[in-house]
Formats: structure tokens, C-alpha cells, sequence
């Protein structure tokens, strides 16, 4: 198994921060965010290589901070060569970067590189070896309301088979929302590009969610530790004072 983390964002709604520093490089409690995501793929003895996808902006600063970070798998940095928020690829595109890059024929775990998260990868691995199946990370927000335009919103069956997938829907279904850890089968995969042709360009992941659950079975894998999705300041300063506490009891 390989894994991505997606870090080609621009981050423009943590200006003026992100203008000089990308998003997964912002320091929360005693690491950089993109050090906490993989320090929780590192529990994960199936992921082989780990790729960080990000843009022509910012390349030179992860290539930097990569040459003084040790880790116990091959790390590799890759430039998607987008110059700003306009001419980006979207999640979907870069992932289609890299597999064509790196020439991955694999199962594939993607994390997004602004999620921190409190579950284990390896229950997530475990799970989606057992379902033999592509996964996806599913957090119960519990009141719907919260919802609304945010999330990508899942619905399960009794088995937790994905049935359906709406991205930000006026009106939720379920309190299930998608989060961005996935893990795609090498078949899966390999269905990333009709995706793409038949979308013409899809941007959010949640767009392939919705299209591979409709066409093969996909599964969700429902987690009750804490989840973050760090998209403005206010997100940010919640979740660096959650993380500096917890270093602190430590």
C-alpha cells in the first residue's frame, strides 16, 4: 500500500498566515500539522512509501523542511506545478498526479493534509481488509444542523456500506459526514481516470466518493475519537489549543 498526503492548497482562507507558509507546515502543539498525519500513517505497517503532493509555491519549503525530518519510510516530495488557487488540479487531479508520476498499481490511502484526527490508521487498514473494499473515514457530528454547506454527507447501511453521498447538501440526510481519509483498492483506483473523463474535471474527492460507491461497493468506517478539519482561523486556534493541552499533560 502507498499513501498520499494532499498539501497543493493554497489556504487562502488563512491569509495572511498561508501566504508565505502552506497550510500542513503551520505548527499545532509541539508539531508541524503535516508531522501529526504522519506520525499516524507511520502506525501503519501495510503503507510502503508516502508521497506529500503540493504546488509550485510552496515545493521548496516542504523539500526543505523534509531534509532535517527523520522517518522511518521513504518520503517523497512532489511539485503538481500549479502557481496559485486558480490553476490548482483539485484533490482528484492531484491524485491522478501522482499515480501517474510514481506509476502506482496499489491499494492507495489519501489523507488530506488540513485533517487532524485521534483514530487509528491501522483500525482504518484493518477495516478495509476486511471489507476487501475502498474506504471511507466517516465522523458522526451527531446534529445535522452542523452540516449544512460544510460536509461532504454519507449514508451507510446495516453493514456500513456507502448508499449515498451528497457534497454540502442544503438539506442532510444523516449526521455521517466524509472525512479525508480514504483508502482505495488498486482496482478502485483504476477507476480514477474514466472518473476524471466522465466529470470532465471533478475537484473534490467527494465527487469520486460518490460516483466509485455507485458503481462498485465501497464502505465506511465510523470513528468516535475527535476529528478536525482546519479551514479558517477559527478552526485553526481551536485545535492548536486542544493540541498545546494535550501536550501539556503530557
Amino acid at each position: 500500500m502507498k499513501a498520499i498526503i494532499l498539501a497543493a492548497g493554497y489556504a487562502t482562507r488563512l491569509y495572511p498566515i498561508t501566504l508565505d507558509i502552506p497550510k500542513p507546515l503551520i505548527m499545532v502543539g509541539e508539531k508541524l500539522m503535516v508531522e501529526h498525519i504522519l506520525s499516524k500513517i507511520e502506525e501503519v505497517d501495510e503503507v510502503s512509501d508516502v508521497f506529500i503532493i503540493t504546488n509550485d509555491k510552496f515545493y521548496q519549503k516542504f523539500v526543505e523542511w523534509s531534509k532535517d525530518f527523520k522517518y522511518s519510510k521513504p518520503l517523497k516530495i512532489l511539485n503538481d506545478g500549479t502557481k496559485s488557487n486558480e490553476d490548482r488540479l483539485g484533490a482528484i487531479g492531484d491524485i491522478h498526479f501522482v499515480v501517474e508520476k510514481e506509476k502506482i498499481n496499489d491499494d492507495l490511502m489519501v489523507i488530506a493534509g488540513d485533517n487532524l484526527f485521534e483514530f487509528s490508521l491501522a483500525d482504518l487498514t484493518e477495516f478495509f481488509k476486511n471489507k476487501n473494499a475502498s474506504v471511507v473515514a466517516v465522523y458522526d457530528l451527531v446534529e445535522k444542523e452542523k452540516l449544512a454547506k460544510k460536509f461532504g454527507v454519507v449514508e451507510l447501511d446495516e453493514n456500513s456500506r456507502v448508499i449515498g453521498f451528497e457534497e454540502k447538501p442544503e438539506h442532510p440526510k444523516t449526521s455521517l459526514t466524509s472525512t479525508a481519509c480514504y483508502i482505495f483498492t488498486k482496482k478502485g483506483l483504476g477507476l480514477l481516470e474514466r472518473c476524471i473523463r466522465e466529470n470532465k474535471k471533478p475537484d473534490n474527492l467527494g465527487d469520486f466518493i460518490k460516483w466509485l460507491s455507485e458503481r462498485e461497493h465501497m464502505y465506511g468506517f465510523v470513528f468516535k475519537e475527535r476529528w478536525f478539519d482546519i479551514g479558517g482561523h477559527e478552526q485553526l486556534e481551536e485545535v492548536r489549543k486542544i493540541y498545546g493541552e494535550k501536550e501539556k499533560v503530557k
